[in-house]
C-alpha cells in the first residue's frame, strides 16, 4: 500500500519535542525524514531521562520513528557542502532552533529559497513578532504565555500547567498541518515558501474556549463556571477547575475504591437531552418535573448539589461499572485512565495507537502510533534511528556520492568518526 507523503523528502533540523513531532507524523505518513544530527552527541534527547545506560532514551526514541539519521558538523566547510546538497534535493526543510540560529548558519530563507525555489522552510518558534519573539521557549512557558496556565486549575489555587504537551506536541502538529498544506498549494504555484508556527500562538489555539469567555464576561458572569453564583468574577477568565468548558456542565466525580486508587474517578456530563434518565439512575426521579431542577438554567446555580448528590451513586460503583450502566442511558462520562490502564488497554493495541517497537540496543518498549488513521495510508510505526546510522547511505542514494568522495567526506571530519550502522545489523 502507498503511504500519503510517498516521494517527499525532508531535511529535519529539529531536536528536542516541537519540531520531532512536527517530522515523525510525517514520516508516518510515508515522507522520507531525514534527521540531521550534531556527530558525537546527536539531539540531545537522545541521553535524556535515561531509564537504561548508555542506550538511546525513551524521550528519544519515541518521538523520532520512521526517520533517517545523518552526522554533519555543520562549522566543517565539507559538512556545509553535504547540507547545501540536501537543501538542493528536498522538499521540506525543518528547524526549531532558537531565533536566529539558522540564518547565523549562512542558511538565510532567501539563500535557501535561492538554491532551491521549491523547497518549503517550515519553523517553530516560541513567539511570533513582538516584545518576546527573541526570547527562548519551552513547554510550560508557551503553556503560561498562550493562556493555558491562567485557566486551569482552582480559584483558590495557583495556575498550573496540563500533562498534555501542548506546548511542544501541539505545536508542532499546528506545524505538520501547515506543511502538508504548503506542499498542496506548491502544486499550483511552483514554488516553496516559508511556514512558522509560534508556541504561544499554538497554545492559545487550543485555548480559544478560554478566549471566547474572556469576551462573554462584558455581558455578565460565566453561569457554567463553578464560580456561578456565589462566587466572583474578575475582570479576566477565572480557573475553573474540572468544569466543561462547554454548554454542558460536567465534573470529575469519585468512585468506589477512591480511598486507595488515585485514579478510581469518572467524568460525568449532565446533558440536557438525558437529564430524565439522570435522574432515574442516581434515584432523584422527582428532579425530573422540580421546577428548580427540570430545565438547564435552574440548575446551574444548583450544579455543585446537583454533583454531590451524583458522586454519592458513583461512589458505589467502580468507574467501569458506572461507565456501564451510563452509557446504556447513552449519558456523557468517561473513567479516569492512569497511565498504566492506557498501556494494557487492547483495543488501543488494536488499532495501532499504543504500538510495541523493538529497537537493536533497549529492546522492545511501548510507543504512541499515528492517531491519525487513514483507509489508504497505513502508519507502520518503525525503531528510531542510531546515531549517525544512515549517513553513508545518505550520501550515497540521495546526493549520489561515489565512494571516494564520501571517504573524502568522512577523513575531512565533517561527519564525524564511525557511524552506528552495523549496530543495527
Amino acid at each position: 500500500m502507498s503511504k500519503a507523503l510517498d516521494g517527499v523528502r525532508i531535511l529535519d533540523f529539529t531536536h528536542v519535542q516541537s519540531g520531532p513531532t512536527c517530522t515523525q507524523l510525517l514520516a508516518w505518513f510515508g515522507a522520507d525524514v531525514i534527521k540531521v544530527e550534531r556527530p558525537g552527541t546527536g539531539d540531545i534527547t537522545r541521553g535524556q531521562l535515561q531509564d537504561i545506560p548508555k542506550v538511546d532514551s525513551l524521550y528519544f526514541t519515541m518521538l523520532n520513528h520512521n526517520k533517517r539519521s545523518i552526522t554533519i558538523d555543520a562549522r566543517n566547510p565539507k559538512g556545509k557542502e553535504i547540507l547545501e546538497g540536501l537543501v538542493k534535493t528536498c522538499d521540506v526543510m525543518v528547524e526549531n532552533f532558537a531565533p536566529g540560529a539558522l540564518d547565523r548558519m549562512g542558511f538565510t530563507w532567501e539563500r535557501v529559497h535561492a538554491m532551491n525555489p521549491r523547497i518549503i522552510l517550515a519553523s517553530v518558534k516560541g513567539f511570533g513578532p513582538g516584545p518576546y519573539e527573541d526570547c527562548k521557549v519551552y513547554e510550560n512557558v508557551a503553556q503560561c504565555a498562550g493562556g493555558s496556565a491562567s485557566t486551569t486549575g482552582f480559584d483558590d489555587g495557583p495556575p498550573l500547567v496540563t500533562g498534555a504537551q501542548i506546548g511542544d506536541s501541539g505545536t508542532g502538529l499546528h506545524l505538520a498541518l501547515g506543511i502538508v498544506a504548503a506542499l498542496f498549494q506548491r502544486n499550483t504555484t511552483g514554488e516553496g515558501q516559508k511556514v512558522s508556527v509560534a508556541m504561544q500562538d499554538g497554545v492559545l489555539n487550543l485555548c480559544r474556549v478560554k478566549l471566547r469567555d474572556q469576551q462573554r464576561l462584558a455581558h455578565g458572569p460565566l453561569t457554567e463556571y463553578p464560580q456561578y453564583p456565589h462566587g466572583e468574577f474578575g475582570d479576566a477568565v477565572p480557573r475553573s477547575g474540572n468544569a466543561s468548558g462547554g454548554g454542558q456542565p460536567g465534573w470529575i466525580l469519585k468512585c468506589k475504591g477512591w480511598e486507595t486508587d488515585p485514579n478510581a474517578y469518572i467524568y460525568f456530563i449532565v446533558q440536557a437531552p438525558v437529564w430524565e434518565p439522570i435522574c432515574d439512575v442516581i434515584g432523584k426521579p422527582e428532579w425530573k418535573t422540580d421546577p428548580d431542577y427540570a430545565k438547564p438554567p435552574a440548575r446551574l446555580p444548583r450544579l455543585k448539589h446537583i454533583f454531590d448528590t451524583i458522586e454519592s451513586w458513583t461512589m458505589t460503583k467502580t468507574k467501569f461499572e458506572a461507565m456501564d450502566i451510563l452509557n446504556k442511558y447513552d449519558i456523557p462520562c468517561g473513567p479516569i485512565l492512569s497511565m498504566k490502564e492506557i498501556a494494557e488497554e487492547q483495543s488501543l493495541r488494536a488499532t495501532g495507537t499504543v504500538v510495541e517497537v523493538d529497537h537493536p540496543t533497549r529492546g522492545k518498549y511501548l510507543s504512541v502510533g499515528n492517531p491519525i488513521k487513514m483507509s489508504a495510508s497505513n502508519s507502520e510505526v518503525k525503531r528510531s534511528p542510531l546515531l549517525g546510522e544512515h549517513t553513508d547511505e545518505i550520501l550515497r542514494d540521495v546526493l549520489r556520492w561515489d565512494e571516494a568522495k564520501i571517504a573524502e567526506i568522512r577523513a575531512s571530519g565533517a561527519i564525524g568518526g564511525e557511524t552506528r550502522a552495523a549496530a543495527a545489523e
